[in-house]
């Protein structure tokens, strides 16, 4: 089974449409999202369109969290951002259409399970909002070890927008860590993996970023994209309730 991993999409139809034509020449069985279809990006509606037509399922993210509820500890520009998102799904015409955007919005799930593998957005034992970022396996071993506790083998998360793996030893391996960016699943230890972010990278490289999970071939293979960011920020500076450096971080991956 090959399995299609994206995540943190965030509104950015540029990205996701390169991403989904990128699968769709990979020949998969089946595509999930770890969560955050919506926040920062100027396209959320046609994003969360996209999401409920191609993939299998997705996971509540905290931005998808806000829109649907409420902000939670998020800086100025999230938040405002998140408020101008739920006011576009507001915009729909169409009763029935936007009774089915937001009734899909509602079944997002807050964890779930692909086979052996746990699915989060953000953490294990906080799984809507919490962060797992590659400098905690040295910083905070106890937050690791905790977070592993709640992993039975392996896990899939988003959130961060970093893509990688981390071991329960503990470790973390970024994509240029590993041989053609690939990671071999094997029987020893516990993994958590994130295929990074489909339109919102943050590891200084603005390339969406997806991965695959094969579990024939046992192994998770990451692939970065190159897009349209430009396009993307000029839609973020066109639109007064998004602040410019929502644009400006794209460009720079971060």
């Amino acid at each position: 089974m090959r399995t299609a991993l994206v995540s943190d999409i965030h509104g950015n139809l540029e990205a996701l449409s390169v991403v989904l034509a990128d699968i769709d020449r990979r020949s998969v069985d089946r595509i999930i999202s770890l969560g955050d279809i919506l926040g920062y990006g100027p396209d959320p509606v046609a994003c969360v369109d996209i999401v409920a037509e191609r993939c299998e399922w997705s996971l509540l993210g905290n931005h998808d969290y806000a829109a649907l509820y409420e902000p939670t500890n998020f800086n100025a520009a999230a938040e405002q951002a998140a408020y101008w998102t739920r006011a576009q799904l507001d915009l729909e015409a169409d009763e029935e259409k936007a009774v089915a955007r937001w009734e899909m919005l509602g079944r997002l799930r807050v964890r779930t399970t692909l086979d052996d593998f746990l699915c989060v957005h953000g953490s294990p034992r906080r799984p809507i909002n919490e962060y797992i970022f590659p400098d905690d396996v040295i910083s905070s071993p106890v937050k690791m070890a905790q977070i592993f506790e709640h992993v039975p083998s392996r896990c899939l998360v988003g959130h961060t927008h970093v893509p990688g793996v981390f071991t329960d030893e503990p470790e973390f391996w970024g994509t240029e860590d590993m041989d053609d960016a690939t990671w071999k699943l094997n029987g020893e230890g516990k993994a958590i993996i994130n295929p990074g972010s489909v339109g919102q990278p943050r590891d200084l490289d603005p390339r969406a970023s997806y991965a695959i999970l094969d579990t024939e071939a046992n192994e998770v293979k990451f692939y970065r994209l190159e897009y349209d960011v430009e396009s993307v920020v000029k839609k973020i500076y066109a639109i007064p309730e998004l602040t410019n450096w929502l644009g400006d971080r794209l460009r720079e991956g971060r």
